[in-house]
């Protein structure tokens, strides 16, 4: 026998174990039944899906996210931004084509493992949800409501935007200087050093707090609509836009479109008082913060951010950028839904969010 021919070389017996789980595992599947190893890959391949898809929407808007970004910090006594056509004539006219992309190494670097971990988590949350309500209402066959779906996507949210924040804060200051800044960052790991050796660690996490608030109806909200929106659209199937059960790649990105201009519209004013926040204590910042001699403004925290944006500037403060944000939004985070769908496809990933 050829197991016989293996015994007490080390070797052959880790080749024969190997062949047997194998076996094992591809028996488990052919009966429906996943074996570990197939879970472990299902995994990884949900984490890439999910990369790719942040990576790919962002730098497809690049240089609308920088220009709402100077739009939210700039200083009121030193306007160089005006609007959105406005903006990117200026970047273009002093900065070059780099200009327009400037942060966007670091937005990327930042949003893949941010994606990945946002879109696995939601998928996971997502399963234990839906478990412990079909426990509790002892309906097997009950599925995730409206508001489900917003709990999942909150906290998926909350988690992956944790576990990145500094390095969005440092990309948030990357962003913000130009090739006249006193002081430059020469990039992201050199940022995150200078940032904790100047201002202390504390200084990584400023404005996470409404980051945190505004996650719940952004990336809650999102994940909410499009996974509804699209159920509704495979169970009514208006207009035939569904085909055997599938949505045409055209109406997701359509669900994608929906979804991100509901959530960014509500959450906005928290993205600007976050991003302001983020450039309190820095020594070095270019004029377009301090305003050229004038003292920039210093918040204490969330809520006196708020008083002091609204005192100065007026409510429509909190709405700075709210233009470009809107115009990059829709195909932002309409791509990542769609690439990130696309690409489980290709990888042949068998997961889904509506699972």
């Amino acid at each position: 026998m050829a197991s016989e021919d293996v015994v007490g070389k080390s070797r052959g017996d880790t080749a024969v174990t190997t062949i047997v789980n194998l076996a094992e595992e591809a028996k488990l599947a052919r009966e429906g039944v996943k074996g570990p190893g197939h879970q472990v890959l299902t995994i990884c391949k949900s984490l890439v899906a999910g990369g790719v898809a942040g990576g790919v929407s962002r730098t497809a808007v690049a240089p609308l996210e920088r220009l709402k970004i100077l739009l939210q910090v700039q200083n009121p006594h030193s306007i160089k931004y005006n609007g959105t056509i406005q903006g990117l004539k200026y970047i273009w006219r002093t900065e070059g084509l780099r200009g327009l992309f400037k942060g966007n190494g670091t937005n990327c670097a930042r949003i893949v493992p941010n994606s990945a971990v946002k879109f696995f988590s939601y998928e996971q949350a997502s399963k234990g949800i839906l478990w412990a309500y079909r426990q509790q209402t002892g309906n097997e066959g009950a599925q995730l409501t409206p508001l489900l779906r917003l709990g999942a996507g909150a906290c998926a949210g909350i988690i992956a935007m944790s576990a990145t924040y500094p390095m969005d804060m440092v990309r948030g200051r990357i962003t913000v200087q130009t090739d006249k800044s006193p002081y430059q960052y020469r990039g992201m790991f050199h940022a995150l050093g200078t940032v904790y050796r100047e201002e202390g660690f504390r200084a990584l996490y400023r404005g996470w707090l409404p980051s945190v608030i505004g996650v719940v109806p952004y990336v809650g909200l999102n994940f909410a609509v499009y996974e509804s929106l699209k159920d509704w659209l495979l169970q009514t199937n208006p207009f035939g836009l569904a085909n055997d059960n599938e949505l045409h790649v055209v109406t997701r990105l359509g669900c994608g479109a929906v979804a991100g201009t509901i959530g960014q519209t509500v959450a906005y004013p928290l993205d600007v008082i976050r991003r302001r926040m983020q450039m309190v204590g820095w020594n070095h910042a270019d004029s377009i913060v301090t305003g050229q001699g004038k003292e920039a403004l210093q918040y204490n925290g969330m809520i006196d951010a708020f008083r002091k944006t609204v005192r100065h500037e007026g409510v429509g403060a909190l709405y700075k950028g709210l233009v470009p944000n809107s115009v990059k939004v829709v195909p932002s985070i309409a791509i990542a839904f769609v690439t990130y769908e696309v690409v489980k496809d290709v990888l042949g990933v068998e997961m889904r969010i509506s699972d």
